[in-house]
């Protein structure tokens, strides 16, 4: 495979970026086989369950289901003790409950909280500049003169002293 960019072979077909210039690669079979058109995944979820607004209708559904498990609980403590008041708590569950439902409905967001990986590699066409590694950049040596002074020669680093020369230097001691 050819990178569409730089025109650089690539390796190998699994390689997400062009190893010269850095375009993502990923999803280049599926583009090409498509003629051009971004291959679209039959397993994207755009929403899911874990966005907030799903999250908070299913709160507030939950919360609704106890009052209606409590209801018959302070039902019969209400006729046992003779009066309407507990039944207060179950009624005002329930409002909880309707009230965490609607501001979900309303008020928040359906943003999907994730997409497949395939559904990010098969869009080459909505992938921007920003999302592909940097271009590769060369340093122009003007002068060979300075190139050695850059250089760091290994052979002047100080070398590290072995684990076993300060045994060896007390039997060469004795």
């Amino acid at each position: 495979m050819h990178c569409p960019r730089c025109g650089q072979q690539q390796v190998s077909d699994e390689m997400k970026f062009c190893s010269r210039c850095g375009l993502p690669i990923s999803g280049l079979a599926e583009w090409v086989a498509g003629g051009g058109v971004p291959a679209t995944n039959a397993a994207v979820k755009k929403i899911s369950a874990g966005s907030p607004r799903r999250k908070g209708i299913r709160l507030g559904a939950k919360v609704m289901f106890l009052s209606g498990v409590l209801l018959p609980v302070f039902l019969a403590i209400s006729l046992a003790v003779d009066e309407g008041g507990p039944m207060i708590l179950p009624v005002l569950v329930f409002f909880v409950g309707l009230t965490i439902m609607l501001y979900s409905r309303l008020f928040r967001e359906d943003i999907p909280s994730f997409e497949s990986d395939l559904a990010q590699t098969s869009r080459l066409a909505a992938v921007s500049e920003a999302s592909a590694l940097p271009p590769a950049s060369n340093i122009p040596i003007h002068n060979a003169v300075d190139f050695a002074r850059q250089r760091v020669r290994t052979n002047e680093l100080a070398q590290r002293p072995s684990v076993t020369e300060h045994t060896t230097k007390l039997l060469d001691q004795e």
